[in-house]
């Protein structure tokens, strides 16, 4: 292999690295996380079984304001 044809093939890697190398690593840290949740979900379904809540929720302060504000500005217009 003569320098110039090193030099083609390696200038070839850097441009592939420069361009592929973000989106690998972050196919490897999405992959990375994804097995982390799995590994969290597993270990926490083992420690407690799911139970349905017959408890009514109590809405937020967030969704109490917004469902004022709507129903004021019903009432204005």
């Amino acid at each position: 292999m003569n320098a110039d044809a090193f030099l083609g093939f390696l200038t070839v890697v850097v441009l592939f690295l420069l361009l592929a190398g973000p989106a690998l690593l972050g196919l490897h840290h999405e992959r990375r996380t994804d097995r982390q949740l799995r590994a969290a979900r597993a270990t926490s379904e083992s420690f407690r079984p799911q139970k349905s809540s017959s408890r009514a929720t109590v809405p937020s302060t967030a969704t109490w304001y917004a469902e004022g504000r709507r129903s004021k500005k019903l009432v204005s217009s």
